[in-house]
């Protein structure tokens, strides 16, 4: 039998034969029958905080567009996260389950979300991360991802990167779509949206509801486990603009997310527990304000953003566990002041500069019983406060070099101050179709609320107030190449990161600047559009992350990983996509009570397909099939993952 690496090989073998075949069909004939399209650079405003063509930039982006959204059906943000290049999860569990993200190996709470530039980590979990699993793709017109420390523009938490959701902005006119899908594990997902604009006024509002029964968190492999934890998911969203002249635009946005999740105690044998139940509310709010002054030379814009997150998990009796019982609640406000500045000082020349302010405050409550008594722990209302400035040259010559050098301050209430800085020059050359680019940043993590100021146990301390922050320095250079008129593109990457002042919990001392790590790896893609209605792409990224003071592995970090896409077009009104990911071995732990064991869990493939057909010019039906292989896997020892899915529905609208 062939091997899976084998497997692997071959099927990059005839990627690469299949889309050079095709290309070399190159002939006049072939080309009037099927014209032959360049491969476009997608426009993203996360690399310089202003719109900018990536060809121009120098730093390590991906843009997930509308359109791969569109083909793909996908329910949530983490899903399609999934493939990208320098990215892995975890899940536990189902859909809504605890979700993360790492970037080039980077902890999940080095990568900083956003949402139209508004931060959504949240200040009270224990190191201030975001679940992406609860973003549903309604109403996003885009993801962007830039890979590498991006603290300069940025502030903390940016050490791994940034990953901006980015919601449609109607300029058009009025428009309604309604779409409806259903399939396995008792899946029925809604979503309705309205938009336009009229005179001087744009809108949006949009509704998005998805509601599964799930499969057993706590793996069915493993003994004890037979209750299916389910899942609802409410998201609201509205956005209205006011643009009064030309040069100014106020924008209001409002979004929301209620969501219950069935969960289990853990992973592994008798993990289930059949009435574990967590409630997450959420609410953001932002404005903003943009002009242009000094003759369109000077853009000023300030945004102001308040975020609200409660979360509440209720664990009564049942026959299972009858003396054992547990609830808590978490809440938590975010409120963020951003004045940014872009001087375009010559058409080849703009400096960004700016001025940020946050203040985020959390409080908790957690009781429990079992056989071993009461036990209680509150942790009181506490509040830290932000103060950041920043400044970005970025220079263009001629469209074949661009650099960006910038430099940043902020000042932490409790944990002090930390200077960051980037730099990223790049040159693209017209003539040959190459691109090289670099980037050289450092990257900062304030500690959270919970690792500065958590109460102390019966074993002993948890919160220390005399904590650090984390810093990190990265680099990566790269080189892309077009060939055949622009429609292959192949590109290569190198980039490592180092990482100090770590803050790890221990049992005797609680929170401590500890521990020091370091990544490192390469990521190289390939994409192609041989003609119109075809696109192929593969990207394969090597990730090497090791714990500094033990040489450990860093866990759930696989060091290889593979992700393989075809789309085409069929009967002039259809579209299919088909997805390869292979993600290699990676280390964990399995916990069994209080103790653990490290274990490595084996690779795995899996093979999605997508296809949609429009009947009639505003109806569309569609189809999803997950996991064609119906493998059994672990993205997290102990915990359940979805086998063979199937999945259709309809859209209605434009």
């Amino acid at each position: 039998m062939m091997c899976r690496k084998s497997l692997i090989g071959a099927l990059i073998l005839v990627l690469l034969f299949f889309s050079l075949s095709l290309l070399a069909q190159d002939n006049p004939k072939a080309e009037q029958e099927k014209p032959q399209e360049k491969l476009e650079y997608e426009v993203t405003v996360t690399a310089n905080r202003m719109e900018t063509s990536v060809k121009e930039t120098a730093s390590s982006v991906t843009v997930i567009t509308r359109q791969d959204l569109e083909k793909t059906k996908k329910f949530t943000v983490l899903e399609a996260l999934a493939e990208v290049m320098g990215l892995s999860y975890t899940q536990n569990g189902p859909l809504g389950s605890s979700s993360s993200v790492q970037i080039r190996g980077a902890n999940s709470e080095h990568t900083k979300v956003m949402i139209d530039g508004m931060e959504l980590n949240d200040p009270m979990t224990p190191s201030r991360t975001f679940d992406m699993g609860l973003l549903l793709v309604e109403s996003i017109d885009r993801v962007e991802i830039a890979r590498g420390p991006q603290s300069t523009l940025y502030g903390s938490d940016a050490m791994g990167g940034v990953i901006n959701i980015v919601t449609r902005q109607e300029h058009g006119k009025p428009r309604m779509h309604f779409s409806a899908q259903g399939g396995s594990y008792s899946t029925l997902n809604g979503n309705a949206e309205v938009s336009g604009r009229s005179g001087e006024v744009s809108y949006s509002a949009g509704a998005s509801y998805l509601e599964s029964g799930g499969f057993s968190a706590a793996g069915s492999q493993y003994a004890g486990n037979i209750e299916n934890d389910g899942y609802t998911n409410l998201t609201l969203s509205g956005k209205l603009g006011y643009h009064p002249q030309e040069n100014l635009d106020l924008d209001l946005t409002f979004r929301s997310i209620d969501s219950r999740l069935d969960i289990d105690n853990y992973g592994g044998d008798y993990g289930d527990d059949p009435n574990n139940v967590q409630d997450y509310n959420a609410v953001l709010l932002g404005g903003s304000a943009r002009g242009l002054f000094v003759h369109n030379r000077w853009e000023s814009k300030l945004s102001l953003s308040y975020l609200q997150y409660e979360r509440r998990q209720d664990n009564p009796p049942d026959e299972t566990h009858p003396q054992e019982s547990e609830r808590s609640h978490f809440k938590s406000d975010l409120l963020k002041l951003d004045w940014q500045n872009n001087i375009f000082a010559h058409e080849n020349n703009t400096v960004t500069a700016g001025l940020a302010y946050s203040r985020e405050q959390g409080e908790s409550e957690y009781y429990s019983e079992s056989i071993w008594g009461p036990y209680e722990s509150l942790f009181p209302k506490q509040a830290s406060d932000t103060f950041g400035a920043y400044i970005q040259d970025r220079v263009t010559l001629s469209g074949k070099f661009f650099a960006a050098l910038g430099a940043r301050y902020d000042h932490h209430s409790q944990a002090g101050g930390a200077v960051t800085f980037r730099i990223a020059p790049g040159a693209y050359f017209d003539r040959t179709g190459t691109r090289l680019k670099a980037s050289l940043g450092t990257g900062f993590k304030a500690p959270s609320l919970y690792q500065l100021y958590a109460p102390p146990t019966l074993y002993g301390p948890v919160g220390n107030e005399n904590l650090e922050p984390e810093r990190t320095l990265g680099w990566d250079l790269g080189v892309e190449q077009e060939f055949l008129r622009g429609r292959l593109r192949l590109g290569a990457l190198y980039f490592s990161n180092s990482f100090e002042n770590l803050i790890d919990f221990t049992y005797t001392d609680g929170y401590l600047n500890l521990k020091k790590a370091s990544t490192r790896g390469a990521e190289l893609f390939l994409r192609t559009n041989p003609w119109k209605d075809l696109f192929l792409s593969a990207e394969y990224t090597r990730t090497e992350a090791k714990d500094e003071e033990s040489g450990e592995y860093l866990l759930r970090r696989p060091k290889h990983k593979l992700a393989l896409r075809i789309g085409t077009g069929f009967a002039a009104k259809g579209h299919v996509t088909a997805d390869l990911l292979y993600v290699g071995a990676r280390e964990d732990n399995f916990w069994v009570g209080y103790e653990s064991t490290r274990v490595t869990l084996d690779s795995y493939l899996l093979i999605n397909a997508a296809a949609s057909y429009e009947i009639l010019p505003l109806l569309q039906v569609f189809a999803r099939l997950d996991n064609l292989l119906n493998q059994e896997y672990e993205v997290v020892k102990g915990y359940g993952s979805p086998g063979f899915s199937a999945y259709a529905g309809l859209r209605l609208g434009k």
